[in-house]
């Protein structure tokens, strides 16, 4: 039976702006991947990323040009020799899986030999912006066990003391995304582990972490841009102690759930997160999430509106999805 590739560029508000170290955006846009067999069609849903040199333009045509191959039947096997990691592969990765799932009756946490899925507690981001402006954000998000703080060198302290006034029982997560010098880790990690700071996520440029290596750590860092797939893993030992999985940088959930395996044999401890994006985006991450020390797939309370059949939320508890969503 022949299988029919659709491939659409969706774009979502954002509830305000969102502003990290390399920039503002005020939506979210995504590429959706459907594969339609019989009656039954899997979804996956990516964001390309300038960071890496990704376009919604290049990402479809990227996936337009294994079209025919898509459409004569092509598996996640053959997918990951078809495409590189990155978003286009995640999108039709995550495709695949909905469509197995779909067309067997079998949830995809059953079929790649998983446990049933619990509820995730994840952690709730505050935008770049002034000291003052990141605390009034925290106190209305005080009721939050995990606040995630996107920071940029300059005021940064300010910035966590400000909001760790606001909001003193959250435990909270710095992202620098790749914003601070060597000179800024060794100044502000020893103070940051007072108020309450659990997790530094990839403080220096991903191409001059090695300053990283010798580096006392009061606080375990993540690697977020270092760190794409299985094979960059070797290069992150003594460097961070912590590995970000992102679906849009492994290519999808079949090599995130082998990165996820090997990242645990190495020894590092195992964040999930993702791009701001709907619930499509985040439902294949929440099985990833299940093994995860630090989950941030809070990519939906981020928009203005979710997608229907989205996950539910309690304040920052997610609940496993519903089939008509995926999986």
């Amino acid at each position: 039976m022949s299988r029919k590739l659709a491939i659409r560029h969706e774009s979502w508000p954002i509830a305000g702006t969102f502003t990290i170290s390399r920039g503002s955006k005020t939506s979210a846009e995504v590429v959706v991947v459907e594969l339609a067999e019989g009656k039954f069609t899997g979804r996956g849903e990516c964001v390309p990323y300038g960071r890496y040199g990704e376009s919604i333009e290049g990402v479809i045509a990227e996936i337009e040009r294994h079209r025919v191959a898509l459409e004569d039947g092509a598996d996640r096997d053959k997918l990951q020799k078809l495409l590189p990691p990155g978003a286009a592969r995640n999108a039709v990765d995550c495709a695949l899986w909905d469509l197995e799932a779909k067309a067997s009756g079998k949830p995809v946490w059953k079929l790649a030999g998983l446990k049933q899925p619990r509820d995730l507690m994840t952690a709730y981001t505050l935008s770049l912006a002034a000291p003052d402006e990141m605390a009034q954000a925290a106190a209305q998000n005080l009721h939050r066990p995990l606040l995630k703080l996107k920071l940029s060198g300059a005021d940064d302290l300010d910035r966590v003391r400000a909001v760790s006034r606001a909001a003193p029982q959250s435990k909270l997560i710095i992202d620098a995304n790749e914003g601070w010098s060597i000179e800024d880790y060794r100044s502000l990690a020893p103070k940051l582990r007072e108020l309450n700071v659990i997790l530094i996520e990839q403080p220096l440029p991903a191409g001059d972490d090695e300053a990283l290596r010798d580096v006392e750590k009061p606080i375990p860092v993540c690697a977020d841009e270092a760190c794409h797939d299985s094979t960059t893993l070797a290069a992150l030992a003594g460097k961070y102690q912590a590995v970000n999985i992102k679906l849009d940088k492994t290519g999808g959930l079949t090599e995130a759930l082998k990165m996820a395996q090997a990242a645990e044999k190495q020894g590092f401890r195992i964040m999930v997160g993702c791009m701001v994006a709907t619930s499509l985006g985040m439902a294949p991450a929440f099985l990833i999430g299940q093994q995860a020390s630090y989950v941030d797939l809070d990519g939906p309370l981020l928009l203005a509106k979710d997608r229907e059949h989205g996950f539910r939320f309690d304040g920052s508890f997610m609940h496993p999805c519903d089939a008509a969503l995926w999986g």
